[in-house]
């Protein structure tokens, strides 16, 4: 067996290992989002606060259209595009920013000059839940930004290719899955249930 056959199966032992590792992260994390879900559906019940709909569908539709632009930047690589991979990165990282700093200022009010938030997270038990989720789906887009960052670091500099991606494909699978956790506290937040007053 040559030497350049036995390192490509020690990295796709590894790549398994690594596919494995993500995965039971994964699932740690649904139990994280999950709890958070059904704190708001067990406090809150078949009522919701009045949030912006507007804010709501506008910062979603970023946070989706990050995910295409993600997509964008795998296929990049896949055909060793290094302009669109790079490209894509930077898509997804401006449209994160876009939504993080959205969720921000217009549902936490951190700028209460520019636009004043109606919720705080003391003030009711709505105030805490929506705080909660946004504040630790926050944190989970601030991780995905610095990681997103690193790799079009490490892209730029030639670190990735069609055969050796790991880096970008986790980095890939963390961002879509923090939208598709969105995806499920959206309409928990904005669209179920009726206004309480």
């Amino acid at each position: 067996m040559s030497s350049a056959t036995t390192t490509a199966e020690a990295y796709r032992t590894q790549l398994r290992m690594n596919r494995m590792g993500l995965w039971l992260f994964f699932v740690s994390e649904v139990f994280l989002f999950g709890g958070l879900l059904a704190t708001r559906f067990y406090l809150w019940g078949n009522t919701r606060p009045e949030l912006d709909q507007s804010i709501g569908l506008i910062v979603t539709s970023v946070l989706l259209l990050s995910s295409l632009s993600m997509n964008l930047s795998e296929k990049g690589l896949e055909h060793n595009n290094r302009r669109l991979f790079l490209g894509g990165l930077v898509f997804t990282f401006v449209f994160g920013l876009v939504f993080l700093v959205g969720v921000m200022v217009f549902e936490w009010g951190l700028f209460p000059a520019f636009y004043e938030g109606h919720l705080t997270p003391g003030e009711n038990v709505y105030g805490a839940v929506v705080f909660a989720m946004t504040g630790m789906h926050a944190l989970h887009v601030i991780t995905g930004l610095a990681f997103i960052a690193i790799v079009w670091n490490l892209g730029r500099k030639g670190s990735y290719s069609p055969e050796r991606h790991w880096g970008v494909e986790s980095c890939a699978i963390y961002w879509h899955f923090v939208d598709v956790v969105w995806i499920f506290f959206y309409p928990a937040l904005y669209l179920i249930g009726h206004v309480a007053h």
